[in-house]
């Protein structure tokens, strides 16, 4: 016969279990793929980071760890008042637990405060400002694959050391573009170089014939295009038509993705110098997963930000699982800042204080027509940036999480 304080235990056990079931919001962990569906950063994001996200969802197998999962998706438009209204009603009305991807910088802003306020979860993959782990980080967020800071230091240290030391910048004309020229100017003037000048564009745009004539007459030598997806690929497009690489200058992807390569081609793209996150052609699982993606995707190959939803999807269905809760969305963060990360992707890797998920970085240039050997082969690695040097340093980012 069970003494009084062995029943206590045993009744304690049972509601502890109970409670942790009860735990995982509506009985169903719910992902939201936010990003732009049809709109310049779709290529980049896209549906593509929607079939990433259920293909972690898959590979995870949630059945065997006692979870139900779902992904649901919407498209941003790249507008901030549409993005958070989008996080407000999925969390308050549709259960979402977690957002991931979230390309276009001020929108990451706007639903960054929607999530802390919910107190629920959101992984950046396709967008790029560093604020998210400085002055706006949260315990709500992390950042996963790459970000303004850690392009403007690979690439524009690069740049500079091969004689690329004086810049004019075309910039796209919000958060996003302004904090990618914003850093690496700063990386520029370190390293010692000069910037002539700087130009902004409207977001999205189509024309960048006028711009790209200023950019022409300041006589730099380089000009950084602080831009990404349609946009970076127009600029591409009508510089090579106006003869600006001919005539000496030289153009500098700080935002370039696979996607704006397949979509330029290599006549067009080659001799790009550009800083990545991932490239499918590297290990066996990125070509493994290469392969299911170009089949389910109309021959796209994976980009950086796909594969980086993926590998956030993964850790926080592993951290969930764990956890067995998904409601509170800072203890959620907080144990995947705990648990190393590793999946077969992106390997091993940590998320520090400021929510910045570490690993190492890649400076690639694109190859020219004579040197790709097959469908995608885009990219010739010029350098490995360790981990521990490819982000801004912790005590750096003013991150109000992070102990003085």
């Amino acid at each position: 016969m069970l003494k009084g304080s062995s029943i206590g235990l045993c009744v304690g056990a049972l509601l502890s279990l109970g409670t942790a079931h009860a735990e995982i919001t509506d009985g169903v962990v719910r992902i939201g793929v936010l990003n732009d569906q049809s709109g310049i950063y779709a290529g980049l994001s896209g549906p593509g980071s929607i079939w990433a996200a259920r293909k972690a969802v898959e590979d995870f197998q949630p059945e065997k760890h006692g979870l139900k999962v779902e992904v649901v998706a919407a498209d941003h438009q790249n507008k901030p008042d549409i993005g958070s209204s989008i996080a407000r009603k999925w969390i308050d009305v549709d259960k979402v637990d977690m957002i991931v991807d979230v390309p276009t910088s001020s929108v990451i802003l706007a639903v960054n405060q929607v999530v802390q306020e919910k107190n629920k979860v959101m992984i950046v993959s396709g967008g790029g400002t560093a604020d998210l782990t400085g002055a706006a980080c949260t315990p709500n967020s992390i950042h996963w694959t790459y970000d303004t800071w850690a392009l403007a230091n690979a690439t524009g240290k690069a740049v500079v050391k091969t004689g690329g030391d004086s810049w004019y910048f075309l910039t796209a004309d919000y958060a996003f573009g302004h904090a990618l020229e914003r850093d690496t100017e700063a990386v520029v003037l370190k390293n010692g170089g000069k910037v002539l000048g700087r130009i902004r564009h409207p977001f999205p745009g189509t024309d960048f014939s006028s711009f790209l004539l200023q950019a022409q007459a300041s006589r730099a030598k380089i000009i950084g295009l602080a831009n990404a997806g349609g946009d970076t690929i127009n600029a591409i497009k009508q510089a090579a038509e106006f003869g600006i690489t001919q005539g000496g200058q030289n153009l500098a992807g700080l935002l370039v993705f696979m996607s704006d390569v397949q979509a330029l081609g290599l006549n067009a793209a080659q001799g790009l110098i550009l800083t990545e996150a991932w490239y499918w052609d590297m290990t066996d699982e990125n070509r493994k997963f290469a392969q299911a993606f170009t089949a389910a995707n109309r021959g796209a190959f994976p980009t950086s930000a796909q594969a980086g939803v993926y590998s956030a999807v993964t850790h926080y269905l592993k951290t969930v699982a764990t956890l067995k809760e998904d409601g509170d969305g800072a203890k959620v963060v907080a144990a995947m800042k705990a648990t190393p990360t590793d999946d077969p992707l992106f390997g091993k890797g940590t998320i520090r204080a400021d929510g910045r998920k570490i690993h190492p970085l890649y400076l690639f240039e694109v190859k020219k027509p004579s040197e790709s050997k097959k469908p995608g082969d885009f990219y010739k690695l010029r350098a490995t940036i360790p981990a521990e040097e490819a982000f801004r340093p912790l005590e750096d980012g003013g991150c109000p999480l992070v102990k003085k």
